[in-house]
């Protein structure tokens, strides 16, 4: 299984443990485009065996908090240097200090098995920053326990999405792509767009004018007041809400043109280039003129020894032979001073050079952008922001300090003007248009950065919708309850729910609204006994009450399967369906009830 973080998805215990198939009526008040957010459950889960996870950074201290308040007994393997092992042990978590995870210490934490007992540890989660750790870890763990459950962060998502051909039942969660959808839609307001992962393929509900390679209808919202739920043909197509792959790739209609070859140039050749080359073409033309009236030279040829003399490109010797000592001194100095002013002159175009670099000043802002959005961070979840800002087909700045951050290469890539600097400082914020700018996204890696940033732009841009990316909690709630600079977002408390719910095997669920009504994407798996073991794929389908989607075949899942075939135990289906459709479904679906089975408390 792989897990790539959505918006607007949640989560839910596994229909085994249901005793009440309802999907939460509070999941309907969810704004769409916002981060997943996983459903406490009050009993523990059928498997008392504890979980281990390895890490040591802001992620690591939440999804330790998620486990522990959710009864998990957690043995967190961190480095000793982490600032956050204290705070980890005063959760109560067994804390295990060590610089390098290898087999030994996987060994100690529970993660073994000789063939006739399983592991004390049923679930490893790695949150390592460095994707070759994780690889590694994973593989050894993998090779002590065939059955041990995987969850690893993952920055790279073409790794992660490769990860399970080589661990194989895993799940993996990349921060970035859970993040981003929610910082998008604070910049924008927006409410149209559903980011979810289904059916192995991370997928996004929407207008079907926004979305490109349509899976299939969602709602009908021009048929009649009402929207008509999964129809089967559609009257204005334009007007439906589907599920595709991604979103169309829109031209930008207001889009931030970036300074090129020519702003470049200008901005290299500054004041300093300026007045050094005004001083060699002043000295040019005063020996041209003294050359000519004194020793008698015609104009042109006067000028080419001067210039020969001021850019140290040599003097005829012969012209001088013949006159006077004074004018000999004279070239002499006039062609000293030119050493010095091209000397200079090089200094200060190098120095222009190496101060602004190259791709910095052709890839600045060009005039005065207005009613765009000013991305400041461009780390892994920057650069993700930066994409599907791009795609929605937004007008967007990036302000980057780090020239070799992650989002800096995006933004040549997708020709998005950057400005590179320190966005805590005004003058930065203004080269990339805050004073006129719809919307600023402070999301750079230190708190206090995000902050002042957020502060400088309320003052240049009061009107300006600001969302900071902030980890302290009780800081982040402060500030937007006293000072009122916006509002603040968590990737660590974003992801942290998604991971608790992935090593609860808990289903995940996104909701998408049409008008009034509300559908529900997720995964369903058949369980032995059930209704549905034995039956036709096809028999599963409700007219606008169930879809099904997909199927998992093996290890992959068929977006086109065929519904003509026989369901069997542990077969998994990617399904959209109203509550009600999807309750049924629960109930073909799950097993019966059997005695010690954990029951689901509440809705």
């Amino acid at each position: 299984m792989t897990f790539f973080g959505t918006s607007g998805a949640s989560t839910e215990s596994p229909p085994a443990s249901e005793a009440v198939p309802e999907v939460p009526a509070s999941s309907t008040g969810r704004r769409r485009g916002r981060g997943a957010q996983a459903e406490r459950q009050a009993t523990p889960t059928p498997d008392s065996r504890g979980v281990v996870v390895c890490g040591s950074d802001r992620t690591m201290l939440r999804v330790v908090t998620e486990l522990v308040s959710s009864g998990e007994e957690v043995t967190a393997i961190v480095n000793p240097a982490s600032r956050h092992i204290e705070r980890i042990a005063e959760l109560g978590a067994q804390v295990m200090g060590v610089r390098v995870v290898r087999e030994s210490v996987l060994r100690r934490a529970g993660i073994d098995t000789d063939g006739k007992k399983p592991s004390t540890a049923r679930a490893l989660v790695l949150l390592d920053a460095d994707d070759v750790h994780n690889v590694h870890t994973a593989l050894t763990a993998r090779d002590m326990d065939e059955n041990l459950r995987i969850v690893v962060q993952m920055v790279n998502p073409r790794i992660g999405a490769q990860l399970h051909q080589l661990l194989g039942d895993c799940v993996v969660i990349s921060g970035p792509s859970l993040a981003a959808p929610a910082f998008v839609a604070d910049a924008l307001e927006d409410d149209e767009l559903t980011w979810l992962e289904l059916g192995g393929r991370r997928m996004v509900a929407g207008p079907a004018e926004l979305i490109r390679e349509k899976v299939t209808v969602l709602a009908d919202t021009t048929s009649s007041a009402t929207p008509e739920l999964l129809p089967l043909s559609s009257a204005d197509p334009a007007g439906d809400i589907v599920l595709g792959t991604g979103v169309r790739h829109l031209r930008r209609k207001r889009d931030v043109r970036r300074t090129g070859w020519v702003m470049a140039t200008r901005d290299v050749l500054d004041r300093r280039v300026r007045v050094i080359a005004a001083v060699m073409a002043l000295l040019v033309v005063i020996g041209t003129a003294l050359t000519h009236w004194i020793a008698g030279v015609e104009w042109l040829r006067a000028l080419y020894l001067v210039m020969g003399a001021v850019t140290s490109a040599g003097i005829e010797d012969d012209v001088f032979a013949n006159a006077q000592p004074w004018a000999k001194v004279a070239a002499v100095v006039v062609q000293l001073t030119g050493i010095v002013l091209v000397a200079l002159l090089t200094a200060v175009i190098v120095d222009s050079l190496i101060g602004a670099r190259l791709s910095r000043v052709i890839g600045g802002v060009r005039g005065r952008p207005r009613n765009h959005v000013i991305v400041c961070g461009l780390g892994t979840v920057g650069a993700r922001v930066l994409e599907i800002l791009a795609e929605r087909g937004v007008a967007v700045v990036g302000v980057e300090h780090d020239e070799e951050a992650p989002g800096v290469q995006t933004a040549h890539r997708l020709r998005i003007p950057l400005v590179m600097g320190d966005s805590s400082q005004e003058e930065t914020l203004r080269l990339a248009g805050a004073p006129r700018a719809q919307a600023v996204l402070a999301i750079t890696n230190g708190d206090i950065t995000n902050l002042e940033t957020a502060m400088v732009v309320r003052d240049l841009n009061p009107d300006a919708r600001i969302t900071m990316r902030m980890f302290d909690h009780d800081l982040a709630h402060k500030v937007e309850r006293m000072l009122g600079l916006g509002h603040s977002r968590s990737v660590s408390m974003l992801v942290a729910p998604a991971i608790a719910a992935a090593v609860a095997n808990r289903r995940t669920q996104a909701t998408v609204p049409a008008g009034r009504r509300v559908l529900l994407l997720t995964e369903v798996t058949v369980e032995r006994d059930s209704v549905a073991v034995g039956r036709r794929l096809g028999e599963l389908d409700e007219a606008g009450g169930l879809r099904v989607l997909a199927c998992q075949t093996g290890t992959g899942w068929d977006w086109s399967p065929p519904f003509q075939q026989t369901l069997v135990a542990g077969t998994k289906i990617a399904v959209a369906g109203t509550r009600s459709g999807l309750a049924r479904l629960l109930l073909a679906t799950r097993a019966p009830h059997r005695p010690g089975r954990s029951e689901r408390i509440g809705p």
